[in-house]
């Protein structure tokens, strides 16, 4: 309908990269500052939060930066799906949830960091 829009489409992912990096980095920076409190609420060891924490942030620099762009969405999406995982088969969560804590937050990452993957960012990426 609007092919002159086409134009945009590296900027529209480089805006993608960023929204995702944001969260991402925002998240790990969370896990990492309060493990033991974190690994509590998540129910996994403070190790593995750290290590959690570690993953998030690597892979949110790597989208926001495009760096090894389709290595760190790929790597969000593991995350992103070992909280589905956990979310669906340990708490029993429905995917809307109660209080937001549905999966569906989590599935339009996999989505986001799938569109990342497949196009490897767009032309704005430091290192391919």
């Amino acid at each position: 309908m609007f092919p002159q829009l086409a134009r945009f489409t590296d900027l529209g992912l480089l805006l993608l990269r960023l929204m995702v990096a944001v969260v991402f980095i925002g998240s790990g920076y969370n896990q990492l500052k309060d493990p033991e409190g974190r690994s509590k609420s998540i129910g996994m060891s403070k190790g593995f939060t750290i290590f959690l924490g570690i993953a998030e942030i690597a892979g949110g620099l790597g989208v926001a930066f495009g760096v090894l762009t389709q290595l760190a969405a790929f790597g969000l999406i593991l995350i992103m799906l070992g909280a589905i995982q956990k979310k669906m088969f340990v708490w029993h969560t429905g995917f809307w949830g109660t209080e937001d804590q549905g999966w569906h937050y989590d599935m339009m990452f996999v989505a986001m960091s799938l569109v990342i993957a497949f196009t490897d960012g767009g032309r704005y990426v430091l290192l391919k």
